[in-house]
Order: structure tokens, then C-alpha cells, then sequence
């Protein structure tokens, strides 16, 4: 059946200016024994910042060792023995039952705390529009240039927090529940429309699943006209040029290269990836326009499959800053090593398109899926921006 919320509602908070930082946690192992200070940063987290910024953050009082402030580059990192007392060793061999526990050492690395200290992050917007709510999930329309979840300058901005600050409120006047908010699936940050997300761990599971489901039976030969699995994602898109077919199957496999600014690589058309199946309909031709309003229905997820697949038959998403013709990126020299940093130590903003830019239409539009307690089919539906809408 169609879904029939109550009366629309949004949330959201204004972002605060600065973040609150960033605070990671790490324990030297075995084989980082003898490793300085510096080399054990600049290789760990070598995406976090170069050389010289890593300098910078240690020189700036911003990492400590076993809650010491440590400024020296070259302190060298221990893998510590200490003893353990007989009684220690008495109260494990007497509450656990572990009659072979016959050694009265153990080993603990030195604990290491980096302390990001906080920036200001991108301006993002932050209102979000529910579109469907009940007591398991809650379907969200998620405007272009917010971020689904952390990663990179978004650490706060992002819809998680909002979801995080949203159940926060709700907790309160429930006491009796406590509410986790997450989304279980992604958008890019320039795509808008309908986000689903759980609010219990039950709900989170099966709905992960039945994503998942749908990307994991992409591959042999298959009847692309059938509905199978628990879900159907359809997508509006307006793409570069005129699609001549009225409909398309896009089957191209999607894999990974290097890619400047992008840590663990860039997504493009490649033949040696994995499977990917997008069905696109022609809805309209802007012959004026030199351009086509297609609608898509992706049977799998692949991170930024429907850029990827439209360019790879050579349409572009329209003002796609990244993906050009034949699915791969517009900037080829992947070699490139950015050695800048900005104040913070980190590196300096990507000076290349990177898969968060924004500028290009794509609107999660419609979701079909089975409740994920009920089993009950609901039908999901995001409104259309006025430039993905349908002239006639």
C-alpha cells in the first residue's frame, strides 16, 4: 500500500560554527615496537596528513602518550612486559576456572590519543522533511549538499548528527525508550531524495539485508523485466545529451583505482569490478536542451552507480563535476601526490573533483519495500525538484 504518514513534518538544528574535534584512540602493537612518534602517524593515518603536517600536530601539543603531552617526533613507541601480581594471577585461576593460565606476565602497548582540535566545517544545509515514520523506521527527503554520514571535512554535518540530536529529543520525552536513528543505505552528498533509516537494531538488520540482497543476486543472467527481493529503488535523473532508446540496461561491472585526495579510491566502470545492474526509461528529451530526463532503478548498490553507469554509455549526469564519458574520472593523473597542508595539520581541500562534489541531478525518488516487522508492502515516494519534474 502507499504510505500515509501523518501531516509532513521536519526537523533539524542549525550547525553549530566550529565542530567539537576529533579524538582518536590507539594502542601500540607488537609490530610497531621501536617505531618513533612520527613514523608510526605518518604511516597509520599517511590520508589523515602529510609528513610535514603530522610534524605540526605533534609539535602543536596535540598527541599524548599514556596521557603525557609528547612533542618529540623521534620519541620511540614501547611494547611494555609487566608483572602481575600472585593474587592477580590467584583471582583469574579462581573465577574463570583457567587451569593452563601458568605465565605471570602480560603485555600491554603504550596508549597513543590524537586530539584533532575542531574546524569549521562546509556549509551544509540541515532541515530534513520526514516522509514516512512509524515505531521501526523513519524515510527521510534529504536535500543535495548534506552528507549521509562522517568522512572527511563532514564529521559533524552530516544527517547521522541530525538523527543522533533528533533522537536525543524524543528520548527525552519518552523515557521509557531509547530511540538509534541510522540510516541504512547511502546517498552521495549531491544526491537528494528519500533516505531510509532504522530506529531499532531489529529494523536495522533486516533493512541492511534486504540492500544488501538486492546487490548480492546482481551477476549471472537474469530477467530484468521480473521484481524480485524486498525493495525497488527508482531514481530521477537529467543527464547530458539525448539518450536515443526509450529504455536501457546498463550491466557494466564497477571497481576501484586511485585516485588523488580519495584514501580508499575512486569508483569507476571497470571491467575486472564487481557486478551492477541499472535499468533507465526515457521520460523526456530536451532537444533545446541537449539533454534527456531519464528515470533509473538501480537492482544493486554500487557507491555512485547510476554516475558511473549513465556516463559509462555516455551520458553524464548533467554538471557531474567527476565522471565523464565511459564512466571514468575526468582528471586521469591519478599519480598525483598533494604533500600541502592546511592549518591543522591535515591536507589542504582536493583541488580535483572528488566523489562529494556536488552540481549534478539525481533524486532518490520512489522506494517499494516490505516492513521490516509487518512484511507489509509500503510504497515511499519523494517530491520532485521542479527541474527533475516532467514538462508534459
Amino acid at each position: 500500500m502507499a504510505a500515509n504518514p501523518s501531516p509532513p513534518r521536519q526537523f533539524g538544528c542549525p550547525w553549530p560554527e566550529f565542530n567539537d574535534g576529533l579524538i582518536y584512540h590507539d594502542v601500540v602493537p607488537p609490530p610497531d615496537d621501536g617505531l618513533t612518534l612520527i613514523q608510526f602517524y605518518s604511516s597509520k593515518y599517511k590520508s589523515s596528513a602529510p609528513l610535514q603536517g603530522w610534524l605540526q600536530r605533534i609539535k602543536n601539543k596535540q598527541i599524548t602518550v599514556d596521557e603525557s603531552v609528547v612533542t618529540d617526533p623521534d620519541a620511540v613507541l614501547r611494547f611494555l612486559a609487566r608483572s602481575l601480581s600472585p593474587f592477580y594471577f590467584y583471582y583469574i585461576v579462581l573465577f574463570h576456572n583457567i587451569l593452563l593460565f601458568n605465565f605471570f606476565t602480560f603485555r600491554v602497548g603504550s596508549k597513543l590519543v590524537y586530539h584533532r582540535l575542531p574546524w569549521k566545517e562546509p556549509d551544509a544545509p540541515y532541515i530534513l522533511e520526514v516522509l514516512y515514520e512509524d515505531d521501526d523506521m523513519i524515510a527521510l527527503n534529504k536535500p543535495s549538499g548534506l552528507q549521509v554520514l562522517p568522512g572527511g571535512l563532514f564529521q559533524q554535518r552530516t544527517v547521522l548528527t541530525q538523527l543522533k540530536w533528533e533522537a536525543n529529543k524524543q528520548s527525552t520525552v519518552k523515557a521509557h525508550q531509547r530511540l538509534h536513528f541510522v540510516p541504512v543505505h547511502r546517498l552521495g552528498r549531491g544526491t537528494s531524495g528519500l533516505l531510509l533509516c532504522a530506529k531499532t537494531k531489529l529494523a536495522k538488520a533486516r533493512l541492511a539485508s534486504y540492500f544488501a540482497d538486492g546487490t548480492s543476486q546482481i551477476g549471472g543472467k537474469r530477467d530484468t523485466n521480473k521484481e524480485h527481493g524486498k525493495i525497488a529503488k527508482i531514481y530521477r535523473a537529467l543527464v547530458s545529451g539525448i539518450v536515443d532508446n526509450d529504455k536501457v540496461i546498463i550491466n557494466q561491472p564497477i571497481g576501484i583505482v586511485k585516485y588523488p585526495d580519495v584514501a580508499t579510491g575512486l569508483y569507476v566502470a571497470s571491467e575486472s569490478g564487481k557486478p551492477a545492474l541499472s535499468i533507465v526509461n526515457v521520460l523526456e528529451r530536451g532537444v533545446q536542451g541537449n539533454n534527456t530526463l531519464v528515470q533509473v532503478q538501480i537492482e544493486s548498490g554500487r557507491p555512485h552507480q547510476i554516475r558511473i553507469h549513465l556516463s559509462f554509455i555516455g551520458h553524464p549526469l548533467l554538471g557531474d563535476p567527476l565522471y565523464a564519458v565511459g564512466g571514468q574520472p575526468k582528471c586521469l593523473d591519478c599519480d598525483v601526490i598533494n604533500e600541502r597542508f592546511a592549518a591543522d595539520g591535515g591536507y589542504e581541500r582536493p583541488t580535483k573533483p572528488v566523489p562529494g562534489d556536488c552540481g549534478y541531478y539525481l533524486h532518490a525518488h520512489q522506494l517499494i519495500i516490505s516492513h521490516p516487522v509487518t512484511n507489509e508492502v509500503i510504497e515511499i515516494i519523494a517530491p520532485l525538484p521542479s527541474i527533475l519534474q516532467t514538462k508534459s
